[in-house]
């Protein structure tokens, strides 16, 4: 089992042009990618250093399981190697690539791309974090002292929900208005 990698590296869903990236490089290394665990959990296999390219699309699971979707990539040469949280991960040998080839050929589908993405991925965060995480910080420094551990802790989930928040933000708007 010597052939087996397991690598721990953390991207957020604003992150799936970097994680390709990075499944790329691993590649040319040496090592393919066969699976992944959430949260942040890679497999990879040993393999002859190649060129090729990582894309993900992100669809809902029901969507992104079925036979005409998977289909659909491999009429375009792209090969389906795994999914994980609605994250569909394929590779192609740039060999087989023509020009600057990618699974969203156009600007339309790429934003389409990041509104599925904010929909099923950043409007639950919102939900959670303004129905649950803020009324508890409220609770907090209106019934204990502030000094209370719940204060505390909820504070830092606070402002771990505002780092999150904010890159993604940050990233998809800029992405989206490039695309424009």
């Amino acid at each position: 089992m010597g052939d087996i990698l397991k690598k721990t590296r953390i991207f957020t869903i604003a992150d799936f042009r970097e994680e390709g990236e990075w499944l790329t490089e691993m590649h040319r290394s040496g090592w393919k990618l066969i699976s992944m665990t959430p949260p942040c959990f890679f497999y990879f296999e040993r393999c002859e250093p190649e060129e090729v390219v990582y894309q993900l699309d992100f669809r809902n699971r029901r969507d992104g399981d079925s036979a005409e979707y998977r289909q659909m990539f491999r009429d375009c040469g792209w090969e389906y190697v795994s999914s994980c949280m609605s994250f569909h991960y394929f590779r192609k040998p740039i060999s087989q690539m023509v020009g600057k080839e990618e699974i969203f050929s156009d600007n339309a589908s790429r934003i389409d791309l990041l509104g599925r993405i904010w929909k099923w991925r950043m409007m639950p965060l919102f939900v959670i974090f303004f129905g649950c995480i803020l009324p508890q910080i409220y609770q907090s420094i209106t019934d204990r002292a502030p000094m209370d551990i719940f204060f505390w802790m909820f504070f830092v989930l606070l402002l771990l929900y505002l780092r999150l928040f904010l890159h993604v933000g940050v990233k998809f708007f800029r992405m989206k208005h490039s695309l424009k």
